[in-house]
């Protein structure tokens, strides 16, 4: 179970996805992936040509190069590239600055992520020094406010550093997954999360995220609306949104495995991780901005959301049809019972005698006891029954009243480790319906417990009115679950329009995305020589990496924080949505 089914008290999570404009150097920089991607020549990354061992992982270099790039291109080479008010920590470092100024009065902290580019001492380049120096010169943020969990040389120094984010003395942190995703307590005062790059395994994006979003929250509970911001920088035309996307995937595939609201029993994963990067296809296509993947990615969106939103229709068209099930089995239940207890009342009505005030004249006999007129008696062997009666959970009768059988019945219960018996008493109706009074328990004294059948009978007018009251409760939402049960999806035709539309658009981006003619050479060629060594009758398959997927997180409307340079997001798509940036565009198959 999630923590929201068992009711933690922790804040929701805002995910904003913060599109950055590549800056000049990236836009030529992604030309030059492209090629290396095409040609294999790493000159053109200007580092030496690629060994043997290298060509056979080249798209795995080509990925590595594609996520320092979209970071920032100084960690591929700081004496070639210069720093930008458009880059990716001049992004990070104003909107750090902007939450800094809003929950400056309640000393609200913030947590940086990222795996690439982490502090080391010394002189050489890494973005979490580089965004500190910006939020120091040119934020005028005090430099002890800002800290790195790598400075952190023992349990001791950490646990020092998470008091310190927990009281406001340390306003902003930086980290990687394994030092700061992990065992770090420091919510208290946490009002935003910076992901500056995407981890490989959805875990450890929870993890991150766990830092804030977690029980103990003060700041966001009393200043936030009880949410966190959690920030995530995609560079257009870079591997970020689309390497996000693919965890977000798979984190939502799991958390609708564990709360059984699955709309779809595929995944496509894609076909990228830190192992062997991504395949050239894919690659080529997400840097050079293919609009038919692009499109593909909404269609695939909005053909999950129809599916979920027809499997609920279902789930709940099947739920009141078997509610109405229950409904109509209750009201005849409650119908037979009532028709029981009038005859029995009018039975009981033509045989009651009753004194000048018009009380029931009590005509009990009981077994064992021949004087029926002896009360003392009576009670003395009702007694005696109550004591020593043993029916093992059956009815006995004992006796009758104005032809009315009069039963006993041995009920056993367990109490600390030791098992009771009671006795109860009934009145048996004509058919089914045992009537009683007290519970069925005997009164101690005798003319009391003498009277228990009497008034039993006397309250079968409450009886019917009982069943008649519980009979108008069931019915009470019946026109509501037959509405239900009788109505239609209104959407099933638009959702054959979409699937037809998505199998269009997929044959036309699998043509789009062939592989080159060298690729589809070295691929036949490995073929061929399977094929020999393994009896001429094998079919080699060529391509290895596809999982499984059609659905993303709707995540429509996700505000998009400015850019520090006014004039920096006007090439932005105005599609804000997580998943529009996006390709998934593999074969899938059924689980």
């Amino acid at each position: 179970r999630t923590a929201k089914d068992i009711g933690i008290d922790r804040p929701e999570k805002n995910e904003i996805l913060h599109n950055i404009p590549p800056t000049p150097e990236q836009e030529v920089f992604i030309g030059k992936l492209m090629e290396f991607a095409k040609s294999g020549d790493a000159t053109i990354l200007g580092r030496a040509p690629l060994s043997e061992s290298e060509e056979r992982a080249k798209m795995l270099i080509a990925t590595d190069y594609a996520r320092k790039m979209s970071l920032d291109l100084r960690m591929i080479d700081e004496n070639v590239y210069s720093d930008h008010i458009d880059n990716k920590a001049s992004h990070c470092a104003k909107l750090l600055n902007d939450y800094y100024q809003k929950y400056d009065a309640q000393k609200g902290t913030q947590f940086v992520f990222s795996d690439l580019g982490t502090y080391k001492p010394g002189g050489d380049f890494n973005v979490y020094s580089e965004i500190k120096r910006k939020l120091v010169e040119d934020y005028h943020i005090p430099s002890y406010e800002i800290r790195f969990i790598q400075e952190c040389k023992n349990e001791k120094a950490k646990k020092a550093m998470v008091d310190a984010m927990n009281r406001g003395d340390i306003r902003i942190i930086f980290g990687s997954t394994s030092m700061l995703g992990t065992g770090v307590n420091a919510q208290q005062r946490a009002v935003a999360v910076h992901q500056l790059d995407t981890p490989w395994r959805p875990s450890d994006l929870e993890q991150r995220n766990g830092r804030a979003i977690r029980k103990g929250n003060l700041v966001a509970k009393e200043f936030a609306d009880n949410k966190v911001d959690v920030i995530i920088y995609a560079v257009e035309r870079s591997l970020d949104s689309y390497k996000f996307n693919l965890l977000h995937n798979k984190q939502l595939f799991i958390n609708q495995l564990k709360t059984n609201t699955l709309g779809s029993r595929t995944i496509d994963e894609g076909s990228m991780d830190e192992d062997s990067g991504m395949n050239f296809s894919e690659y080529v296509a997400v840097l050079s901005g293919n609009t038919d993947l692009l499109e593909k990615a909404r269609l695939d969106k909005k053909i999950t959301t129809l599916e979920s939103e027809r499997k609920n229709f279902l789930r709940e068209r099947d739920a009141a049809t078997g509610k109405l099930a229950e409904i109509e089995s209750s009201v005849s239940f409650h119908t037979d019972k009532v028709k029981e207890a009038q005859s029995d009342l009018a039975l009981f009505k033509k045989r009651v005698e009753r004194d000048d005030e018009g009380t029931p004249i009590n005509k009990l006999t009981i077994k064992g006891v021949e004087d029926s007129t002896d009360i003392k008696a009576i009670a003395a062997r009702l007694q005696e029954i109550d004591e020593k009666a043993r029916t093992k959970g059956e009815y006995n009768k004992i006796g009758e009243i104005y032809g009315f059988s009069i039963m006993v019945k041995t009920e056993s219960t367990s109490k600390d480790l030791f098992d009771c018996s009671v006795n109860r008493f009934f009145v048996k109706g004509q058919e089914s319906i045992y009537y009683t009074y007290n519970n069925g328990k005997l009164a101690t004294d005798p003319k009391l417990a003498c009277q228990n059948f009497i008034n039993a009978l006397e309250r079968i007018p409450k009886v019917i009115e009982s069943h008649e009251k519980e009979m108008e409760k069931v019915v009470a939402n019946k026109d509501v679950y037959t509405n239900i049960a009788n109505g239609s999806w209104k959407k099933e035709d638009e959702l054959r329009a979409l699937k037809g539309e998505a199998a269009e658009l997929d044959r036309k981006i699998a043509l789009t995305l062939a592989p080159p003619e060298e690729e589809k050479e070295d691929i036949g060629q490995e073929a061929q020589h399977g094929a020999i060594q393994q009896s001429k009758s094998v079919n080699v398959i060529s391509e290895s990496r596809s999982y499984k997927n059609s659905f993303s997180k709707n995540t429509d409307n996700i505000p998009l924080p400015t850019s520090p340079k006014n004039n920096s997001q006007q090439n932005v798509s105005d599609n804000n949505d997580i998943t529009s940036k996006v390709i998934i565009s593999k074969p899938k198959w059924k689980m």
